[in-house]
């Protein structure tokens, strides 16, 4: 078991359990932030406030005037101070400001007016500042406990001398009510801020899972090792195509089979529509199918067959793949067999006629016939080897050309037509290559067969060969049909007549292959007249049995297959 399938906590339960960690992380330090600010702010205003009210009692005509009264009194009426105007003036602005206590002292530290009217008259229980020109806030814990102070001097009137303190302040357990109410508020929305990550959280790992299909990242990595092993390993091409219609891989093999735009290219067709990425109509059209079968391609270089799959995982549609398998070697050997077939066909032909005339020589001779036999024999070397009903074939002279000629002669007989070579024939060199030569001159001799076959009597094929040093030029022409107009019968899967496979000019891989054969070669192979029916003096074409017709010419050019004659041969 590889490291990515072993059991454990999976990629997801990883990513959420670092997402929560990391959110967890985020929403302390924002909740901890929050609380700082707010616990700052909630004092900085409470010493603001408290500011604001001590020096606004202490700029108190009043509060000037008393307290300037009061500072030059030796001794303090503290009946008087606790029903007295100060006392009623704090305890007014302390309930009108918000304050927790107003507290007013004279110059030697001793209260005027308290929120405890007991601690007036007493000394104040922190240190006085402010008597010394001073205006102070601070957090300080007096006889009311820990509190925010504000601490203002008092001048006395029409002038600058300190008489005086006012001291406004606000409890710290009031402070902390508010904070406490305003950090509810926080812990809230931090709960619902952790429990909304958790929601989203546990929905994008569904998604990711859904979307990678339950892999691991250790295995998507080793799927894309493997893929491109697999796409740049095989010597098939493969094209992929997603859900959405869009290419989304293929290998060099497909590239260089279909002709298609390096990777690096704009052109590339990798993310482009199918459709529209320069794919053979063919294929387009068995892709949009989406049926299973097996499809042939015909290009310039090579013969291809395609499949297209459809490709399922867990019952849910991943897309398509098309597997190309490059067939012209296969095709060519194919037709290279034919030709030999053709050739060994005719050897065991000719191997019976002369063991059947061997048969009688013998059955001559052993009857004492002696005369018969030798008059027997004479007419077997003056009628050749084997009887070849092809009609001026002594203008050939190679031997395996034809001895080639001869057998499809033969089945060219015993199909009713007459296969001839033209009398303008010249070859006298001999064939270097005999595979190629027979691969395409059979291929052309048994279309024009079929197309002789299928027109009307008297029905023949006529076969032109001429030699031009080491290329071989051929003719081949038929008593057919002709090609009908507007079909080109070298386009993949075009055919004259359906449903008789390699029989009519078109049909079948054969015309397509041996002209790839030739331009191999350097070559060429082309309809040199279509043929068919022809219009009468220059006017419209006649009707019925009056029309004339003519069969197709194809033409061929085999460069390299021919080892001329010295030029001291002589020809005869």
């Amino acid at each position: 078991m590889s490291p990515a399938t072993k059991p454990g906590r999976g990629f997801a339960a990883r990513i959420m359990t670092l997402q929560f960690a990391v959110l967890g992380l985020l929403i302390a330090v924002v909740t901890i932030a929050t609380i700082v600010v707010s616990y700052n702010r909630v004092f900085e205003r409470a010493e603001n406030a408290s500011l604001a009210i001590a020096r606004t009692v202490a700029a108190s005509g009043q509060v000037r005037e008393e307290v300037a009264r009061y500072s030059a009194l030796e001794t303090l009426d503290l009946n008087e101070l606790r029903t007295g105007p100060l006392q009623q003036l704090a305890d007014d602005v302390r309930g009108r400001a918000g304050a927790d206590f107003v507290a007013i002292l004279e110059d030697r530290g001793l209260r005027l007016a308290h929120p405890n009217p007991d601690e007036i008259g007493k000394p104040a229980s922190t240190d006085p500042v402010a008597l010394r020109g001073v205006e102070t806030v601070l957090r300080e814990r007096g006889s009311l406990g820990d509190s925010v102070r504000a601490k203002v001097p008092v001048y006395a009137p029409g002038s600058g001398l300190v008489v005086g303190q006012v001291t406004v302040g606000v409890v710290t357990d009031s402070l902390t009510g508010a904070l406490l109410s305003s950090v509810s508020w926080i812990l809230l929305f931090a709960a619902l801020a952790a429990a909304a990550a958790i929601v989203a959280g546990r929905v994008t790992v569904r998604r990711l899972k859904a979307q990678t299909l339950g892999l691991e990242p250790a295995e998507m990595a080793q799927l894309l090792r493997d893929q491109d092993a697999v796409l740049y390993g095989v010597e098939d091409g493969v094209i992929g195509i997603g859900t959405d219609g869009r290419i989304s891989v293929r290998n060099k093999a497909a590239r260089l089979m279909l002709d298609l735009p390096h990777r690096h290219e704009s052109a590339d067709i990798v993310g482009q529509p199918y459709a529209e990425a320069g794919l053979p109509p063919a294929l387009v059209r068995a892709i949009d199918a989406g049926e299973p079968g097996t499809l042939r391609l015909e290009t310039d270089k090579s013969a291809l067959v395609a499949t297209v799959h459809s490709v399922l995982r867990e019952n849910r549609d991943l897309g398509k793949v098309v597997l190309l398998r490059d067939v012209t070697t296969i095709e060519t050997l194919g037709s290279r067999l034919d030709a030999v077939e053709t050739m060994a066909g005719a050897l065991r032909a000719q191997r019976h006629e002369f063991a059947n005339r061997l048969h009688t020589i013998s059955g001559l001779l052993r009857n004492g016939n002696t005369a018969e036999a030798q008059e027997y024999l004479g007419e077997v070397i003056e009628s050749g080897p084997v009887r070849e009903p092809v009609q001026n074939l002594e203008a050939v002279n190679d031997t395996y050309l034809r001895a080639f000629l001869g057998a499809k002669g033969v089945s060219a007989h015993e199909r009713g037509v007459v296969l001839r070579v033209g009398e303008e024939s010249a070859l006298y060199g001999k064939l270097n290559d005999a595979q190629d030569a027979t691969a395409v001159l059979g291929n052309l001799i048994d279309n024009a067969l079929g197309a002789a076959v299928e027109g009307p009597a008297p029905r023949w094929v006529e076969v032109d060969l001429l030699g031009e040093g080491n290329t071989l030029h051929i003719a081949v022409a038929d008593s057919g049909a002709g090609v009908p107009a507007g079909i080109d019968v070298f386009a993949e899967g075009v055919s004259t007549r359906p449903g008789t496979p390699d029989q009519e000019h078109g049909h079948g891989v054969g015309l397509p292959l041996i002209r790839r054969l030739a331009r191999t070669r350097g070559g060429d192979v082309w309809i040199a007249d279509p043929g068919g029916t022809h219009p009468a003096d220059g006017g419209q074409p006649l009707s019925g049995d009056a029309a004339p017709t003519t069969g197709a010419v194809f033409a061929a050019r085999l460069p390299g297959v021919l080892t001329p004659e010295s030029t001291t041969t002589e020809r005869p």
